[in-house]
């Protein structure tokens, strides 16, 4: 074997391979044992290309013939290949023994993904989101690859203050906006500059998941009823520190915080010195009434409005934002640290030229109209086929809740898994707390994240597991909403 077989390129460099080599025993019978090992342990999967005799002897600090002959004895053994032109290899019928898995396997997924709050992943821009890319690291100053703001990237700030102030009606600048990593991540922040002294005021229909970390930071929330005009405001408790709305589109109920409670939500804040955020989580998505402004663009003092790109292109670019009042960006900017460890600075310069370019408004309005499509075959389908159920909270967003006759919920949920329907029932958004406020029976039906291809199957999987749920449903039973009558 010359020394090609262990594929160095054209400087002379070959590929690193970490070999711990023992004291003990001659520096030839240590290294075959250990690369034995390697390969044994699956550490070297078969077809690996090793490092050439040069590289390997100078990493290890041994002879070059005690690294060839190594190679060549355990070529000899069947552990290695080596070919002329190829380098030296692991040899494809040794074959590692797989893992032992540490957990019991994961059920795998069922077919049909009907669960709220994902966008089809297929769905993403790639060519709009290429194409700003590279326009952006083209156009991006040195110092973009550098330690970055823990403000978030200056372009990203301007585009978002001008994208927000025309689509919402967000009024903020941009040394008030702080970049993070999604919702999630601003809640944190914002609970560890509020502190734990005060309770937060919450919907008491909500996500679980946001109640969960406020609880993990050590924040109490007390609920707020919810109906069909969104939070009645005037129950916020006075010693309240902040309050936690849907307003744009009340989750997971749906339909927008009336005009009214609007303003009352401002004059508690003004009056009670407490905070109001504003979770924007789909409010670009809205198809049968006209776009509701932000409650921020009303009072930008007493609010914080939280925005993400989640549900939008899609949650693994881990890009959100807060526009903040002028008193809280240093706080939550020191709390954020000086190092920013979350969203890419790349990624946020390519955000900032979709913004600018107009590509983010096209590939919302293409989704628009694409959920709004999805959304008035759901409702069709089941007004049509399981006319026992009521769908509402669809003019907006993109989910629907499909409200079912009293105790039939487990029995729904149930029936959907058999049939391969992944989806989520209501009663696990009310907060344990909410006493007053307990909704009919339901299912949160998610109509995003399903590629075209499965869709149908999936509204058809959905309507045969409701029909074996609900036998016994009444002809009286409120009929489901059709495309004509569509709920808030």
């Amino acid at each position: 074997m010359g020394e090609t077989g262990g594929g160095a390129g054209p400087s002379g460099l070959g590929v690193d391979l970490h070999l711990e080599l023992s004291a003990a025993g001659g520096r030839r019978a240590v290294l075959i044992a250990a690369l034995r090992e390697a390969v044994r342990g699956g550490r070297l999967a078969p077809g690996t290309r090793l490092p050439p005799y040069r590289s390997l002897a100078t990493d290890l600090g041994i002879a070059r013939n005690t690294v060839a002959d190594a190679y060549a004895e355990l070529v000899a053994e069947g552990w290695l290949t080596s070919r002329q032109g190829s380098g030296t290899r692991v040899a494809d019928r040794v074959a590692a023994p797989p893992p032992r898995p540490v957990h019991p396997a994961a059920p795998p997924p069922l077919p049909y993904d009907l669960v709220q709050g994902k966008p089809d992943p297929a769905a993403f821009p790639r060519a709009a989101w290429l194409a700003a890319a590279r326009r952006a690291l083209t156009d991006a100053p040195h110092e973009a690859f550098g330690i970055g703001d823990p403000h978030g990237r200056i372009e990203l700030r301007r585009a978002l203050t001008e994208y927000l102030a025309r689509v919402r009606g967000v009024r903020t600048t941009p040394d008030r906006i702080v970049v993070c990593s999604g919702a999630a991540h601003a809640l944190r922040l914002l609970a560890h500059v509020l502190g734990t002294d005060a309770p937060w005021a919450v919907e008491s229909y909500g996500l679980p998941f946001h109640r969960g970390l406020l609880a993990e930071a050590g924040v109490t929330t007390t609920p707020v009823t919810v109906d069909e005009d969104g939070a009645r405001v005037a129950d916020i408790p006075r010693h309240a520190g902040a309050v936690l709305l849907t307003p744009a589109h009340q989750f997971p109920t749906g339909g927008p915080l009336h005009p009214e409670r609007r303003t009352g939500v401002l004059e508690w804040a003004r009056t009670s010195g407490g905070l109001v955020i504003e979770d924007d989580y789909d409010g670009e998505f809205r198809y049968d009434r006209r776009p509701v402004g932000s409650v921020q663009g009303l009072d930008p003092e007493r609010t914080v409005l939280v925005g993400s790109v989640s549900k939008s292109l899609s949650p693994t670019l881990r890009i959100g934002w807060m526009c903040l009042p002028s008193v809280l960006v240093d706080r939550v900017v020191a709390a954020k640290g000086l190092r920013e460890p979350y969203a890419s600075a790349t990624d946020q310069l390519t955000l900032a030229d979709l913004l600018v370019s107009g590509a983010y408004d096209r590939h919302v309005r293409r989704m628009r109209q694409r959920h709004r499509g999805r959304r008035d075959r759901l409702t069709t389908a089941l007004a049509e086929r399981v006319p026992a159920v009521r769908v509402t909270g669809i003019a907006a967003g993109l989910h629907a809740v499909v409200e079912l006759p009293p105790g039939t919920e487990r029995a729904a949920l149930d029936a959907a898994a058999r049939h391969g329907v992944a989806v989520e029932g209501l009663a696990p958004y009310r907060h344990p707390d909410a006493r007053d406020d307990v909704r009919p029976d339901g299912l949160v039906v998610g109509y995003a994240t399903p590629p075209e291809r499965l869709y149908g199957a999936a509204l058809d999987a959905l309507c045969e597991a409701l029909s074996e749920a609900l036998p016994g449903a009444l002809p009286g039973t409120p009929p489901g909403t059709s495309p004509g009558a569509l709920g808030s």
